[in-house]
């Protein structure tokens, strides 16, 4: 099976003998890596993160995972302020999940090719009863768009003039292939409002689980309290063996590999695209991440049925929209371009294209 669903790191991408090597490292320096600690995380990366992002180590909360920390961050939010739940259209499915368990109203705002729609999150602000946006500003999940920098403005400014908290969901902004990046929503507000997360699943390794948020004072201990409750104390043994990854200034090296394995793959599904549906389906043309948005001449999910039954998979654009959004994406589909090797996406383009 040629899976564009899988939106996970090609095998290469892991640098398992660089990983190997700092986890051994991290348990000769630190061996108190291997028992119970602070609920908010390996005290020196927590430091060196909040020097990335100039704020108090205090700010900094390190979860398994990005997805673990949203779920905290949602439950916190809903309970201090019960509303309504904005999101982008479509959006991460994961999130989507979690607020459907938690019985949120989600509103669906639209997208263009500069990101979320200003005027819509406008016009919901100007509703009332609004709990927070949940954001996912570059290279988006599943869309691969990137706000644009004058809306990333506006956005603030709506969301300063409501008093409007702000999820940054930022796991992707590292993995970019070409342009200077615009800075984040958290640079622009100042943290007071927006609260800032990422991973370190796309740019190391996913089997880590090392997530992290940039929080407000007032948000960061409660946060904190809620993954000690879950969890008594997280992973140090991985949390370390990132620190010692990023002490070794080994980072940015094994990132740049990876942007260019990624690349590779980006580029190779865009031409197969090109030379396959060009002029029958359009699609995004993403500077970064592992996602592109492909809107079809079919219907998704009856595609779906049929390239699975020939060896090709993706997930069908609907799944991407809450049950509240009525009929969306049905005509769309999310292709993952990190996983499968070019070789590998030129062939599932080619038989997705014979099902069309």
């Amino acid at each position: 099976m040629i899976s564009f669903a899988r939106g996970a790191p090609a095998p290469e991408c892991l640098a398992v003998e660089l990983i190997a090597d700092c986890s051994r490292a991290a348990v000769r320096a630190d061996p108190a890596v291997l028992g119970y600690g602070a609920g908010g995380g390996y005290a020196p990366l927590r430091e060196l993160l909040a020097a990335r992002h100039g704020v108090e180590p205090s700010r900094i909360v390190i979860t398994n995972g990005g997805l673990q920390g949203i779920s905290f961050w949602f439950e916190e939010l809903l309970a201090q302020r019960p509303g309504r739940v904005l999101v982008e259209a479509p959006t991460y499915d994961r999130p989507l999940k979690q607020l459907a368990r938690l019985g949120a109203e989600v509103v669906a705002l639209a997208m263009d090719e500069e990101g979320l729609d200003s005027d819509a999150l406008e016009r919901e602000l100007a509703a009332g009863d609004v709990s927070f946006l949940y954001t996912i500003p570059t290279f988006q999940n599943p869309s691969g768009r990137t706000l644009s920098v004058e809306r990333r403005r506006s956005l603030v400014e709506l969301a300063t003039a409501s008093h409007l908290p702000v999820l940054e969901d930022d796991p992707y902004g590292l993995v970019r292939y070409e342009g200077a990046p615009p800075p984040s929503l958290h640079e622009h507000e100042g943290g007071e409002l927006v609260t800032y997360a990422s991973s370190f699943s796309k740019t190391i390794a996913p089997g880590l689980r090392v997530g992290w948020f940039v929080l407000p004072a007032t948000l960061a201990g409660r946060i904190e309290e809620r993954a000690v409750s879950t969890y008594i104390s997280p992973p140090f043994l991985t949390e370390a063996t990132v620190y010692e990854l990023m002490r070794r200034d080994a980072f940015e090296p094994n990132l740049e590999r990876i942007r260019g394995l990624l690349r590779a793959r980006r580029d190779a599904m865009i031409g197969a695209l090109e030379r396959e549906l060009g002029g029958r389906a359009t699609w995004s043309a993403p500077a970064g991440g592992y996602f592109l948005w492909v809107d079809l001449p079919a219907d998704a999910a009856d595609l779906l049925v049929r390239a699975e039954a020939a060896g090709v998979s993706f997930v069908k654009g609907a799944d991407f929209f809450p049950a509240s959004a009525g009929a969306n994406g049905e005509r769309s589909a999310r292709l993952a371009f990190s996983y499968a090797s070019p070789s590998e996406i030129d062939e599932g383009v080619s038989l997705l294209a014979s099902l069309l």
